[in-house]
């Protein structure tokens, strides 16, 4: 009598497995970068000709909404802050704006975006009475739909980083908001690879909370600015 011969166990199956996995993760990966970079793309381009980088070529508007940022990083002021601050400076000192909506976070004691723009922009020969702070602008989507929803605004201005810009205005966009935007000078790659390197991942995420209806995470009273009608507001 003969015995059947043992089986042996297909050792190659584990790998393949993995292998098989590997590939669909590979697969997956590429696709999600190619989605990425196609949604950026798509951002960045509905933004063409509304972006100016001279006070000349920004139409006349009552209304810049200057977006936060902090004054201080990694022990001295921030770039970012002071580019912010003279792209402001200046086109209210050109006549392009009559009042300037500063829209930053506040969330201690310590930490005061709003007010830290006032006084660099006091310091500019802006006058204070010109200037409101928005204290609640945690986000780009905080400041950009308060704006509208808080401070009656349906046209304005909005400064800030080159790179940042093209969110803003698909935000302005998205809320009935007709906006152009300002930037005076980019700040050096060297300097600001970082914030722009998260800026394609921050275009992704303002895509998912307009899918999921993200909304300002305080609301509150409606606020007038000084000398800003309804009508110059663009209602």
């Amino acid at each position: 009598m003969t015995s059947d011969p043992p089986i042996l166990a297909d050792k190659r199956s584990p790998r393949k497995h993995v292998l098989r996995w590997l590939r669909r993760l590979v697969i997956c990966g590429i696709v999600l970068v190619l989605a990425v970079v196609a949604l950026n793309v798509w951002m960045t381009g509905r933004s063409g000709g509304r972006i100016a980088t001279e006070t000349a070529e920004v139409p006349k508007s009552d209304v810049a909404l200057v977006l936060g940022t902090g004054k201080y990083f990694g022990g001295g002021i921030n770039l970012h802050f002071t580019i912010r601050m003279n792209a402001a400076a200046a086109l209210y000192k050109a006549g392009r704006v009559k009042h300037l909506l500063l829209s930053g976070d506040n969330s201690s004691d310590e930490y005061n975006e709003p007010e830290d723009m006032k006084a660099a922009l006091v310091e500019r020969g802006v006058p204070a009475a010109a200037m409101t702070c928005d204290y609640a602008g945690l986000r780009t989507l905080d400041s950009v739909v308060r704006a509208k929803e808080i401070f009656g605004l349906h046209r304005l201005i909005i400064i800030s980083d080159d790179f940042h810009l093209a969110r803003a205005l698909w935000l302005a966009d998205r809320n009935d908001i007709e906006a152009t935007a300002f930037y005076s000078e980019s700040v050096p790659w060297s300097s600001s690879w970082r914030p722009r390197c998260r800026e394609w991942l921050a275009r992704v995420k303002a895509v998912a909370d307009e899918v999921v209806g993200t909304e300002p995470k305080f609301g509150g009273e409606k606020i007038a600015l000084p000398g800003i009608t309804s009508t110059d507001a663009g209602r």
